[in-house]
């Protein structure tokens, strides 16, 4: 109906235009042969002719593009084809299959008496069905499946009442759009009356809507699995000590910052008694999930190890539950140290972590003693009691005990140069070491902030910072 009363308008624009063409050309002709190419007393005609010829064909060409936007309305908006137009419209605001289904409900089915049925191919599920015999019928579902299958690419096709294909929308009773593995069909007893330009207006909303809602869905799963790894972040900060303890002698100052929501690094702070506090500073290797799981595991086994100044037994302990969670490339290295503030000496276990040292004054300033490494990595490669050395070292009031992940030292510039390579590193620590624990650590923090130039970190930062006062 739409493109018979367009063409019908377009042919008796064209008419009514020529009429008057030929009407103007006629009377402006001049009286003078044409073969008198020697004067020029037919230019005028000619010109004028041409622009008038021009004018008519502009005013043609908006008298259809008008009259088709007429048509168009008149037709998308009144009889049968209105009910489908006010469809599309409503599904331009469909974002999720419940708004589908509602719009499918409330215009489809209430007011145009259609039954719909919508079914994912690729999956063999039934996505949407009209809640009536037909659609619900195991025999229609079965035939639908078995003539159009989801590798089934025509996009928009008419079916009969026996369910097959017809060309002719005169015999149709129903439809179907293909699209992506989709089917959405249409059934009806009046299809024939819908204009045709109806179907692909139809069709490419329909292809609009699943765009969006995957869009929507692909962003939900997104916040639900952002919440879930924030969960899993907050489990994981609550490993580590909510606050540092206030210690008899020993002053505290902590950093904890994780590339991503979850992180391979961690620390703690475990008072033995008046006198005797553990410390402990690690690294997983990787990121992640797995790392997560690896630090929890470790923070947990040392937090129940009843003689927690068994620092051997401590390290074995780890390294077999590590080797029992079966991760295969999972391990840590670790500082674990117990400091003793009544004898004046910190005993540790230094399992290849590369960064623990001492700060301690002297006559010419201050000086930096490595509390050098004397264990493998924990959890990866076979380890016997007799592989983990306990080493000592002599404390004095106002030694500062620094113990810091990879990710501080290996921060690289634009130059691509490791902090922990340069002289400013050695320099800022000296500088700062005079500081409370808690401003001390700021200063690095702020050094390895500045050093980065304020581009993306490539790892965890993670500081524990003890001081001896006496």
């Amino acid at each position: 109906m739409y493109k018979a009363q367009r063409r019908a308008a377009l042919i008796s624009i064209n008419v009514l235009a020529a009429l008057i063409f030929i009407l103007i050309a006629v009377n402006l002709a001049p009286q003078t042969k044409l073969t008198d190419y020697k004067t020029y007393s037919n230019v005028f005609p000619i010109v004028v002719t041409s622009l008038v010829f021009a004018v008519l064909l502009f005013a043609s060409i908006t008298a259809f593009f008008n009259a088709r936007t007429k048509i168009e309305n008149h037709v998308m908006e009144n009889g049968a084809t209105a009910l489908f137009t006010k469809f599309i419209e409503r599904l331009r605001f469909c974002y999720s299959l419940e708004d589908f289904t509602s719009a499918v409900s409330e215009i489809l089915e209430l007011e145009a008496d259609c039954s719909v049925l919508y079914v994912d191919r690729s999956a063999n599920y039934v996505l949407y069905n009209s809640p009536n015999k037909f659609t619900n019928s195991p025999e229609i579902l079965t035939k639908l499946s078995d003539n159009y299958g989801v590798d089934w690419h025509d996009p928009i096709n008419f079916l009969s009442d026996s369910l097959g294909l017809v060309t002719r929308r005169r015999k149709a009773r129903g439809f179907f759009f293909a699209s992506d593995g989709e089917h959405l069909y249409i059934f009806n007893r009046y299809t024939y009356l819908f204009d045709s330009e109806i179907y692909d207006k139809l069709y490419e909303e329909f292809v609009r809507f699943q765009n969006r809602s995957r869009i929507i869905s692909s962003l939900s799963e997104i916040s639900e699995l952002s919440t879930e790894w924030q969960q899993l972040a907050d489990a994981q900060r609550s490993f580590l000590p909510k606050k540092l303890p206030e210690l008899k002698n020993l002053k505290l100052g902590a950093y904890f910052r994780p590339l991503i929501n979850v992180s391979g690094d961690y620390y703690s702070v475990l008072p033995i008694d008046e006198n005797k506090t553990l410390l402990m500073l690690g690294d997983v290797s990787g990121k992640g999930l797995a790392a997560a799981l690896v630090m929890g595991l470790v923070m947990n086994t040392v937090k129940i190890k009843e003689n927690k100044e068994d620092l051997v037994g401590m390290i074995i302990a780890v390294d077999a539950a590590i080797k029992g969670m079966h991760l295969q490339d999972k391990y840590t290295v670790l500082f674990i140290g117990i400091v003793d503030t009544e004898k004046m000496k910190i005993t540790y276990v230094n399992a290849s972590m590369s960064d623990p040292i001492i700060v301690t004054r002297s006559p010419e300033g201050y000086r930096i003693k490595s509390l050098s490494s004397n264990c493998s990595v924990v959890g990866i490669i076979p380890i016997e009691p007799g592989d983990v050395q306990v080493s000592e070292q002599r404390l004095f009031s106002g030694d500062l005990i620094m113990m810091a992940s990879d990710g501080v030292s290996e921060v690289m510039n634009e130059d691509k140069v490791e902090l922990g390579d340069t002289e400013l590193f050695t320099d800022t620590i000296k500088a700062s070491a005079a500081k409370e624990p808690q401003e001390f650590v700021n200063d690095i923090v702020n050094l390895v902030m500045s050093y980065n130039a304020d581009t993306r970190l490539h790892d965890d930062l993670t500081m524990l910072v003890a001081k001896v006062e006496r």
